[in-house]
């Protein structure tokens, strides 16, 4: 079975709606507004690219990544990936041409489908909406989270408010930096 890494820029509070800029947030860019960057901070994002076999993306955050990403430098190893899109809305047509191979995915039962193919970690970016389904779901292997010292109170949030049966994680890895962000990765225990 493949690994579901969720990855996420999170605010101390939850809150992972538009940390690059995305329009529509009153906080959007919150990742970089009044924080110091430490390249050692983002060195989580270079392992990901290392590990990872294929992408994962919700509609909307397909729709921020794919105008951006294949002419980006700093991710040009996502580019021969295969990409995955859960939509019920997305044609081909809405596909960009330049990123490699992509696929789009109708529902939950198809992700858990993907997980059961071969092939290695399946990194899922952003997605809060999808992850979220996910989370709930008990599809989600692992979380890599950059952890922002910042208090945004509204916005997306990371896990739902489903109620549901308590889900353990077990830190596996951690780190702490200069400018008040941490790096944590959760296993979940099953």
């Amino acid at each position: 079975m493949r690994t579901l890494i969720s990855t996420a820029f999170v605010s101390l509070d939850g809150v992972v709606e538009a940390p690059g800029g995305e329009p529509g947030y009153r906080n959007s860019g919150w990742t970089f507004k009044d924080m110091e960057f430490l390249p050692e901070a983002y060195a989580l994002k270079g392992e990901e690219q290392q590990e990872a076999t294929a992408m994962l993306f919700g509609r909307t955050s397909y729709e921020a990544f794919s105008p951006v990403w294949p002419d980006m430098e700093e991710f040009a190893a996502y580019k021969a990936m295969p990409k995955y899109v859960v939509s019920t809305t997305l044609t081909e047509d809405d596909l960009v041409d330049n990123w490699g191979e992509t696929t789009i995915l109708r529902s939950l039962d198809e992700v858990a489908a993907l997980k059961e193919t071969e092939g290695g970690p399946i990194i899922m970016h952003g997605s809060a909406s999808l992850g979220r389904s996910l989370s709930d779901a008990g599809l989600i292997d692992r979380y890599n989270l950059l952890v922002f010292p910042l208090l945004l109170g509204a916005g997306k949030r990371l896990f739902s408010d489903t109620d549901k049966d308590t889900q353990k994680l077990k830190l596996v890895e951690h780190e702490a930096y200069a400018n008040g962000m941490q790096k944590n990765v959760f296993e979940v225990v099953r």
